[in-house]
């Protein structure tokens, strides 16, 4: 399992040097070196332990073990994670946030302790933190890791201190979030999203999907009858669903309105980015399709990022 866990294809040659960072944004430079840096530098000592095996007292208090990624969608940061993955000379993993949560509920928590053991770098993409359940499982995990050596990089739309924030009671677990956060140094990256090339630029619709869609292995289906299946199906396995595929036909696409089912396009959306599989659609542009009350709720990041993703992936080849 922790061979699946790799960058996605458009990335597999991603480095520091073919970053290009905007002249506008110099924190997108300094940020590349830092990472760089970060990655160069190799792993700190493992915290050293005391009489049977207990860590001594003075290192009980967290250690740095990790850079995170702040910033908005756009500006780089998954290609700056893949550039750490593949600059890293020891044994690393690469994955959504999401990819490691569904390796805790396939493994267990401690069976997934003994498979990253070990690992030098571990990446993570698309931090986030919906529910506590999360909170409790990325906590321990990034803890009982970095005192064994392991370090971490991370991206994320939203600060390792405000994770949770607007989603759940993210109070009550506030000593929790502070403990994972403060594990992190955040590198906060800006700039515009390179995938739009028009700040009026929205997602391509078609008049005829099956008509527009492209030669290869393909999909036509009714946009709700997609969205009613992801309900059937857990996030960890739509990677599954566009593995192979060139392309995805939707027909009659219309604004949510659920979160739920917005939530799991939004994921849904995640996946069909990384393996690059372009959308033919038809109706309301895949870019609006989440009305004004969700968009300023807790999760409008994620939102912004599934459109900014669909933009890209429905422009005709």
């Amino acid at each position: 399992m922790a061979a699946s866990l790799v960058p996605p294809p458009q990335f597999t040659e991603a480095s520091f040097d073919s970053y290009r960072p905007d002249t506008d944004y110099p924190s997108q430079a300094s940020v590349r070196d830092a990472v760089a840096a970060f990655v160069a530098a190799g792993p700190a000592a493992a915290p050293r332990r005391g009489l049977f095996g207990r860590r001594r007292p003075a290192a009980e208090s967290a250690v740095r073990s990790g850079v995170y990624l702040d910033g908005g969608f756009g500006v780089g940061k998954t290609h700056l994670l893949a550039a750490a993955y593949h600059a890293e000379p020891g044994r690393k993993t690469f994955g959504t946030f999401i990819e490691y949560t569904a390796l805790v509920g396939a493994l267990g928590f401690q069976g997934t302790v003994d498979l990253l053991r070990g690992t030098s770098l571990v990446c993570i993409d698309e931090f986030e933190l919906d529910d506590p359940g999360d909170t409790m499982v990325m906590t321990r995990l990034i803890k009982e890791l970095s005192e064994t050596g392991t370090r971490f990089a991370a991206t994320s739309n939203t600060p390792p201190g405000a994770l949770g924030e607007g989603r759940f009671a993210a109070q009550d677990f506030l000593r929790e979030i502070q403990a994972m956060s403060d594990r992190f140094e955040t590198l906060r990256i800006d700039g515009l999203d390179y995938r739009r090339r028009a700040v009026d630029e929205s997602a391509a619709v078609v008049a005829d999907v099956a008509a527009s869609l492209p030669a290869g292995r393909v999909t036509l289906d009714d946009f709700d009858a997609v969205v009613a299946h992801l309900g059937s199906v857990h996030p960890s396995k739509y990677v599954a669903l566009v593995e192979g595929l060139d392309a995805v036909g939707l027909t009659d696409a219309h604004p949510f309105a659920d979160q739920t089912d917005a939530l799991r396009w939004v994921a849904l959306v995640d996946r069909l980015y990384d393996a690059q599989v372009r959308i033919v659609a038809s109706g309301t542009p895949l870019d609006r399709v989440y009305p004004e009350t969700m968009l300023s709720g807790g999760y409008r990041k994620k939102y912004l990022r599934a459109a900014s993703r669909v933009v890209a992936l429905s422009r005709p080849s």
